[in-house]
């Protein structure tokens, strides 16, 4: 039949239009489509394959090649199998398939319908997303998985989809947070809207979500799951409330967390009061850099490639009025650059990013610090280069002291006569002749030089004269040591110099 329900979701003409084309009794279908290419019970307006409602258990066999819509929604689909299109698809751009039982989707299913820019398959009995399941869409946008059942998300069920921008997966089993479709930003490079809300999260990737653009952020729902509650969660959304992205403003009452234990869910928002966490309250950030530091100021706004970006700096002067030669420029991105950074510097940048959706501002806080970044870093080396220095100094001493050899009683008793006689001819100061018998053959004796008078003892002492009864002083067998004091006096003492 021809007539039959309108399409839902389509435009409120569609009936209109079909009733013209009755009246005029021409069939606009492209490539030769005419009323007997329409499949049974459904509704065909031209390109528009409208099949909803009608109890199908299996996709109508044969669809016009021409088709752009198909609309299968609110019927008694299980399977998606591989061959549910005989014929390629090459201009259909929007399959609706929600408001059916699938539970099964094969990862050849899309194989025919290679140019499909917009998939609804919301409302189903879909329990997990297999691997590279929607890999040869390449060319889809839009993709509703909504109100399913899925608890588990292979990491490549969403591979190839370069040109992907928003993915609707609120009210579904999700209890992780599926961190590579937002962190690698080349898998998913034009991904605006990322639906998590209403699933099983309870904890979040903070540190990667605080470092996404603010045009992901502004698009990133995670309302209605069962956070925990911690300050780091707070601290995330009140800057995201602060910088008034959608995702919080719009959903605020929704984005809540349970204390600790359990004892009963709070808003977010206000984990900085006395009842709840007591968290610090939410400051702006302040960008901080050193003396001669580059610096690059970011344009964070919720505006994806906006038109233009304006920045003005902090004595309200516009950036691309400064002269050539200024230390301030804008990138090629948006971003602003100081180089190298000045004290003077300090203040608070505005940029102004403007689109023909709306406009939006943004404050960015600098801070310049009137010394360099490493100077802290050179005083802590030179301080510890001196201690190091110090140490080795000491330990160069306890060697010398203690593992210097001796030259004097560490020695065997064979000491050469050469290297004695050597050793006291090599002393100036030193008058006393050489006790070597041998050496005193060949040496004239110093004796003569003496003045007659009383023999002197150590230190120049007079010795007292022996009496003849007394015993003559026996010397001490075998060489006698140079540490001998009477040794080392009797070199300046025993006999006097005549000058």
């Amino acid at each position: 039949m021809w007539l039959g329900h309108p399409a839902p979701g389509l435009c409120g003409g569609a009936a209109w239009l079909l009733g013209l084309l009755l009246l005029l009794g021409c069939g606009l279908a492209r490539e030769g489509g005419s009323v007997l290419n329409c499949p049974p019970k459904c509704v065909c307006a031209s390109n528009i394959i409208s099949c909803s409602k009608l109890a199908l258990s299996t996709v109508p066999p044969r669809l016009p090649r021409f088709t752009a819509i198909l609309d299968l929604s609110h019927n008694n689909l299980t399977r998606l199998r591989a061959d549910w299109t005989p014929a390629r698809l090459a201009h259909l751009h929007s399959l609706l398939l929600c408001h059916n039982a699938l539970g099964f989707v094969s990862t050849e299913a899309f194989g025919h319908v290679p140019h499909l820019r917009y998939l609804d398959l919301s409302s189903n009995s879909l329990r997990a997303l297999e691997e590279n399941l929607f890999s040869q869409l390449q060319e889809l946008e839009v993709l509703l998985l909504y109100n399913n059942q899925i608890a588990q998300l292979d990491r490549s069920a969403f591979d190839d989809m370069a040109k992907l921008q928003k993915l609707y997966l609120s009210q579904n089993q999700i209890s992780r947070f599926p961190v590579e479709l937002v962190k690698d930003r080349a898998k998913l490079p034009d991904l605006a809207l990322l639906d998590l809300s209403a699933n099983k999260l309870k904890v979040l990737p903070v540190a990667t979500l605080k470092s996404l653009p603010a045009w992901i952020k502004n698009g990133l729902y995670l309302h209605s799951n069962p956070l925990s509650c911690d300050c780091g969660l707070y601290e995330l959304f009140a800057h995201w409330h602060a910088r008034q992205l959608s995702s919080v403003v719009d959903f605020r009452e929704e984005l809540v967390c349970s204390l600790p234990q359990g004892k009963r869910s709070v808003s977010i928002l206000t984990l900085n009061s006395q009842d709840s966490l007591n968290c610090s309250e939410f400051k702006e950030h302040v960008l901080e850099a050193y003396l001669g530091d580059t610096v690059t100021i970011d344009c964070d706004t919720r505006l994806r490639g906006a038109a233009t970006r304006e920045w003005v700096t902090p004595n309200n002067r516009r950036v691309p009025e400064e002269a050539a030669n200024s230390t301030v420029t804008v990138l090629g991105n948006g971003s602003l650059q100081i180089r190298p950074v000045r004290v003077e510097d300090t203040g608070v940048y505005t940029c102004y990013a403007a689109s023909q959706a709306f406009n939006e501002t943004l404050y960015v806080d600098v801070k310049v610090y009137n010394c360099t970044q490493h100077g802290s870093h050179d005083t802590l080396n030179t301080a510890y280069t001196t201690l190091v220095g110090c140490i080795l100094s000491v330990i160069l001493v306890l060697i010398y002291l203690y593992l210097t050899p001796c030259r004097c009683w560490c020695r065997g008793n064979e000491k050469p006569a050469a290297q004695l006689e050597d050793s006291i001819n090599s002393s100036m100061l030193s008058t006393t002749p050489n006790h070597d018998p041998e050496v005193a053959g060949h040496k004239g004796s110093l004796s003569h030089l003496a003045a007659p008078g009383p023999m002197q003892g150590q230190n120049g002492k007079v010795q007292p004269s022996r009496s003849p009864g007394q015993p003559a002083r026996r010397a001490p067998k075998g060489p006698r040591k140079m540490s001998d004091p009477d040794s080392v006096s009797s070199v300046f003492s025993d006999t006097p110099i005549v000058v």
